[in-house]
């Protein structure tokens, strides 16, 4: 049966959802207030799962790991929400998909892992996908919508996101393997609440300024944290049941699902070509996962 289907569509649906609320809500409250904010109030719900679960850390080798995942992640989780402030949802969540073509590089590197030739062709369709975004600009030119991208701050700034992530995921296959999925999720969110903290507190005084919309900044924090967590419990549980590259795959289609809510949502302009975009990035991605299969 394909338990792990819906488990994983939900994942991505948590995440494209998360994205929304990060947008809706970061004009009002700063990145680093949002970032650690999220990550605080996702402990919560993630506790009892812990306890649930049992197991803990195995390996000493966890505690290394951990410790330059939370740099990294600390990193990348600021870069990522100021990216989603400053531009389209539809331009800037479809990096992300740039992730499996950084980790083509990663890998070898950091874990002797080579890619495949589908592998390299599924890196093609992800750099083809990430031209039709800004398709409309081909009339200055060939390179004129990689030029578009990239005089954008948002998408220019989540391409490093990317990057540091396929960092970071070789890091997180150390943490897992050296305790529970669950348990080193928690780990590293506890670390960025850690991290996070002296940026965020300088700026806790902006709950106080909205005056009655106090409650409702904490609420959408709150709900950021129980999306998150809902989709980090979804995405581990699935890993039980199938291939991790069948996971990450789906997974993906969280970039689809941005580009359609800021469409929707937020009104952003040329949607078609973006969705387009985004699907061939996405077919890509798929490639890469399974070429490693």
């Amino acid at each position: 049966m394909l338990v792990w289907l819906p488990l994983a569509l939900l994942n991505a649906l948590c995440e494209s959802l998360k994205d929304v609320a990060i947008k809706r809500y970061v004009g009002v409250l700063s990145g680093p207030l949002i970032t650690w904010g999220m990550a605080l109030c996702t402990l919560p719900f993630l506790v009892p799962l812990i306890v649930w679960q049992g197991r803990g850390i195995t390996d000493v080798s966890f505690w290394v790991a951990l410790l330059f995942s939370v740099l990294i992640n600390s990193v990348a989780v600021l870069m990522y929400v100021w990216a989603i402030q400053h531009s389209d949802l539809s331009t800037t969540v479809p990096m992300i998909a740039f992730t499996p073509l950084f980790l083509l590089f990663t890998s070898p590197i950091l874990i002797g892992e080579w890619p495949t030739r589908a592998g390299v062709a599924g890196v093609v369709l992800v750099v083809a996908g990430s031209y039709l975004l800004n398709i409309r600009e081909r009339r200055n030119g060939y390179l004129a919508p990689y030029r578009a991208l990239l005089r954008d701050p948002g998408p220019r700034m989540m391409m490093g996101v990317a990057f540091l992530w396929s960092i970071a995921a070789n890091l997180d296959k150390i943490g897992v393997n050296t305790s529970t999925p669950l348990v080193w999720v928690f780990a590293v969110n506890a670390g960025l609440c850690i991290t996070l903290a002296p940026l965020a507190l300088r700026r806790v005084g902006q709950f106080y300024t909205t005056g009655g919309a106090t409650w409702g900044l904490a609420g959408a924090l709150l709900l950021m944290g129980l999306l998150n967590a809902i989709s980090l419990a979804a995405q581990m549980t699935a890993l039980t049941l199938t291939l991790v590259a069948y996971v990450i795959s789906v997974k993906r289609t969280s970039t689809v699902m941005s580009v359609l809510w800021g469409g929707l949502l937020f009104k952003e302009q040329h949607l078609r070509e973006r969705l387009l975009g985004a699907l061939v990035m996405l077919a890509g991605v798929v490639i890469i996962s399974l070429s490693s299969l």
